[in-house]
């Protein structure tokens, strides 16, 4: 029998909304805050009538439903799209008791031994519940904000020397290092750290692969349909098999599940009738300047254009949806159905060596009920999850 999946959920530092709100990969700041330039009005109410700012408190809500429902983590975003995650994550932890947060940061805008002693206090004040997502970058214009404007394949190699350096301060202390980017004298972490913090990590192109196999414990990709998904698995697993490694691999990805495929489908459209057609050509002439692989290849998925009449014009693999990824940069795609069609796409993506999937949908909140109430479930009775029946399912 398989290892059972992991799930985790999503917290939306940008902002929530009923609607699809733009953020991620190369979209700049005035598409993605989400007031009058992302959502339109529909009728019955007004744009900031719907629009969910990030304050600390909506945030907790959503980590405490994610806690609730049965997710281990929830993965928290970097960039200047967004709040700080290190901040706003601890900031959650006394709000929660076992959920995991999963802090995105880049490596190449923070001191490698810094990082290793703020993980370090993280696990002490969260009693251990800290994971790692190091984000490269792919976007020349969000890296020149913090004055990075080293090439991508160079980020990449300066990447490789901050992990050895982290992991070299967590394990072999006090540790020396001299690298092209980075030098280290005796460095520690006053108390040491327990648990490590596992590392994801993410990058679909040549620079990023060897870079994954040496460093990662959870390789993260974005929702490409399930044979390009086995590709890129088949990939990276080879890569650590000649570092003498083997490592989990994780799907991140949009849900949004109803009791029937037609009562999904139909507020797909909903989404797609909302979305201000401004908004979806500034964002894709964004994604469209990236430098980013994994981005080129969530563009390539649908045909080139902003005007699209169907949501079903947007489905590029039975029940993958590429309709988030017309305002939001980086993960563009939902899967879309019946709670069974969902767990059916779930386990073709669990047979292609999928291990973890990180999850979210617009809004927070709610979507994390639909999933976690009509989805897992059936996982359940798959084999595919071994954690009880959240509270608010078994009712």
């Amino acid at each position: 029998m398989t290892a059972p999946l992991t799930l985790h959920w999503f917290l939306p530092t940008s902002g929530d909304s009923r609607g699809l709100v733009g953020a991620g990969q190369g979209v700049p700041k005035n598409v993605t805050t989400g007031l009058a330039d992302t959502l339109t009005t529909r009728p019955g109410g007004s744009v900031r009538e719907r629009f969910r700012p990030p304050t600390i408190d909506y945030l907790a809500d959503v980590a405490r439903t994610a806690e609730r429902l049965g997710f281990t983590g929830v993965l928290t975003p970097t960039g200047t799209f967004c709040e700080d995650a290190w901040l706003t994550t601890a900031a959650l932890v006394r709000e929660t008791t076992t959920l995991k947060f999963l802090v995105a940061f880049r490596p190449g805008v923070v001191n490698p031994v810094l990082a290793a002693q703020m993980a370090a206090t993280y696990q002490r004040i969260s009693d251990g519940r800290l994971m790692l997502n190091v984000v490269t970058g792919g976007e020349p214009v969000e890296q020149a904000r913090f004055g990075d404007t080293a090439p991508k394949d160079e980020r990449y190699a300066r990447t490789d020397e901050f992990l050895e350096v982290v992991r070299g301060t967590w394990r072999r202390a006090p540790f020396d290092f001299a690298g092209t980017y980075y030098r280290a004298e005796g460095a520690l972490v006053s108390g040491g750290i327990d648990p490590l913090p596992p590392i994801y990590f993410g990058g679909s192109s040549a620079a990023a692969g060897p870079v994954a196999a040496r460093h990662s414990d959870v390789y993260l990709t974005w929702g490409e349909p399930p044979e390009q998904v086995a590709e890129k698995v088949a990939w990276i697993r080879g890569l650590a098999a000649e570092q003498g490694r083997t490592i989990r691999f994780g799907l991140r990805v949009h849900t949004l599940s109803r009791d029937t495929s037609e009562e999904a489908w139909r507020h797909a459209q909903w989404l797609l009738d909302g979305v201000d057609p401004a908004t979806v050509e500034a964002a894709q002439a964004a994604q469209a300047r990236s430098e980013s692989t994994g981005q080129q290849r969530m563009n390539a998925l649908r045909r080139a254009g902003t005007a699209y009449s169907s949501a079903r014009e947007l489905e590029v693999s039975p029940g993958l949806w590429s309709g988030v990824g017309l305002v939001r940069g980086g993960a563009g795609t939902s899967l879309v159905g019946s709670h069974e069609e969902v767990a059916d796409l779930v386990e073709a993506y669990h047979r292609v060596g999928i291990d973890e999937l990180v999850l979210s949908g617009y809004p927070h909140v709610e979507e994390a009920s639909w999933f976690a109430e009509g989805v897992m479930p059936h996982l359940r009775r798959r084999g595919l999850l071994d954690a009880p029946l959240p509270a608010a399912a078994s009712a």
